[in-house]
């Protein structure tokens, strides 16, 4: 097999990879609109959809910025950020409830 058709299939299963890692966003997404216009409320959907904006985060951090393949210390970074971020944000969403 040739260097160049070698390249080439690895280039189509990146491709197809990173188009299910976009179609996975995009079905995450289409889920937090359906759960958002169906009118849900509660600690608990806003735990749901906060955890679905986790994974969302990540799967974009590690997919298409590339850190899948940065050292551990830059992935765990943004992890520490998505959860600081999502802990403040249900904790303010906890406290109003009171």
């Amino acid at each position: 097999m040739s260097f160049a058709k070698e390249a080439t299939d690895i280039m189509m299963q990146n491709n197809r990879f990173t188009t299910l890692i976009w179609l996975a966003l995009v079905a995450l997404t289409l889920v937090t609109f359906a759960i958002g216009e169906a009118g849900f409320a509660g600690k608990h959907v806003m735990l749901g959809l906060l955890l679905i904006a986790l994974i969302k985060g990540q799967m974009v951090s590690n997919y298409f910025m590339g850190l899948k393949q940065a050292d551990f210390l830059w992935r765990a970074i943004m992890l520490i950020y998505y959860l600081l971020v999502g802990g403040l944000i249900a904790a303010a969403y906890l406290l109003g409830l009171q």
